[in-house]
C-alpha cells in the first residue's frame, strides 16, 4: 500500500499573518482520508531520528548549533521561521520521515511525505523555510544502508534547489535536476548537475515538453537506482511566490509524467511535496492531493 510520513509536529504553529501556509499539511491529511484515497492505515508517524544520518550531510557545529538555539540572529532571519526548539525537532522528524519514506519506496515502488522538499537547507546553513535537507538526508542514508549506488533528485518545485546542489556539487553519485522559475528565488543560483530555468508566465505545453524532452534521457543517461521527487505545487499561475503559470491540470500532468516513468521504468521514488503559496488553501491542498490520487492510481 501507498506509505505516508505524516505527524501533527508538521502543523507547527505560527505568529498570525505568516505567509508560510503550515495548515496545509493537517487539511491534506484530512483531505485524502475524507474522499476516500487514503485510509488511516497508509499514515505513518515518523519519530527523531539518529542523527548521525543528519551530520552525514549538514555541518555538526550548524547542526547542534541548531539544537541549541545558537544560530546567529542574521543566518536565523534567513530561515523565515522564529526558531524554537519545538521547530527543530519538527525537521528532525520531517527528515525521519524521507529515510523511513526510502524503505516503503524500496517495497512498494513509491513513497510519499507530506512535509519536506526541504531543498533550501545547505550543509551548513538554513535558508527560505528549511534547516535540514531532507531529501539529501534520505540519498546518504540510502547509500549508508548499500541501499541505493546511484541516486536522481528531480526537482520541480518553482524555485531552485540550491542547498542540493551545495551538497553534491561535488558527488556524482548523487544527480541533481532542478527545473525552476528563472527570475525566481533564490537570485544567485548554485550550479546542479542539470539546471532548467524557465521564463516567466510559461505555461503548460511548454513546461511539458520540456519536461518530456529532458526526463526520459536523463534516467537513460545516468541510470540511477533510486529517484527522490520533490513536487511542490507553487508552479501554478495563482502561487503567490512563483512566477510560472501552470493550471491545476498541468501540475496534475508533470505529477503523472514523472510518476508514470518512474513506475514503467521500476525505479523507487520518494515523494516529498516542496512549496504551495497560492491565496487560496483549497487551492493548494488540491494540488497536493492531485499527487496522492495519481500514486494511488498507477500504483496500486
Amino acid at each position: 500500500m501507498l506509505k505516508i510520513a505524516y505527524h501533527p509536529i508538521y502543523n507547527h504553529p505560527l505568529p498570525e499573518g505568516h505567509r508560510f501556509p503550515m495548515i496545509k499539511y493537517e487539511l491534506l491529511s484530512q483531505q485524502l482520508l475524507h474522499e476516500g484515497t487514503c485510509i488511516p492505515e497508509n499514515f505513518f508517524e515518523p519519530e527523531i531520528p539518529n542523527d548521525k544520518y543528519i551530520v552525514a550531510v549538514h555541518d555538526p557545529e550548524y547542526f547542534y548549533d541548531l539544537l541549541n538555539i545558537k544560530i546567529p540572529p542574521r543566518e536565523a532571519r534567513k530561515i523565515g521561521f522564529p526558531l524554537t526548539e519545538d521547530l527543530v525537532e519538527r525537521e528532525r522528524i520531517i527528515a525521519d520521515g524521507t529515510m523511513k519514506c526510502c524503505h516503503y519506496a524500496l517495497d512498494y515502488g513509491i513513497s510519499m511525505n507530506i512535509a519536506g522538499g526541504t531543498h533550501h537547507a545547505y550543509s551548513d546553513r538554513g535558508e527560505a523555510f528549511c534547516m535540514l535537507n531532507d531529501q539529501a538526508i534520505g540519498a546518504r542514508y540510502l547509500q549508508a544502508k548499500k541501499l541505493a549506488q546511484k541516486i536522481l533528485i528531480v526537482d520541480l518545485d518553482v524555485h531552485q534547489g540550491n542547498g542540493t546542489a551545495e551538497i553534491f556539487q561535488n558527488d556524482a553519485s548523487v544527480y541533481t535536476f532542478s527545473m525552476h522559475g528563472e527570475s525566481n528565488y533564490p537570485f544567485k543560483k548554485e550550479q546542479s548537475d542539470l539546471d532548467i530555468s524557465l521564463p516567466k508566465d510559461t505555461k503548460d505545453d511548454e513546461y511539458l515538453f520540456r519536461l518530456k524532452e529532458i526526463l526520459p534521457t536523463l534516467i537513460q543517461q545516468e541510470k540511477p537506482d533510486f529517484i527522490f521527487y520533490l513536487s511542490g505545487v507553487d508552479v501554478i499561475s495563482s502561487d503567490k511566490l512563483g512566477t510560472l503559470a501552470l493550471s491545476i491540470k498541468g501540475c496534475k500532468k508533470r505529477d503523472s509524467f514523472v510518476l508514470e516513468t518512474c513506475y514503467q521504468l521500476q525505479i523507487p521514488v520518494q515523494c516529498s511535496m516542496g512549496g504551495g503559496y497560492s491565496p487560496g488553501i483549497r487551492t493548494i491542498v488540491d494540488a497536493h492531493a492531485n499527487t496522492y490520487r495519481l500514486a494511488q492510481e498507477i500504483y496500486f
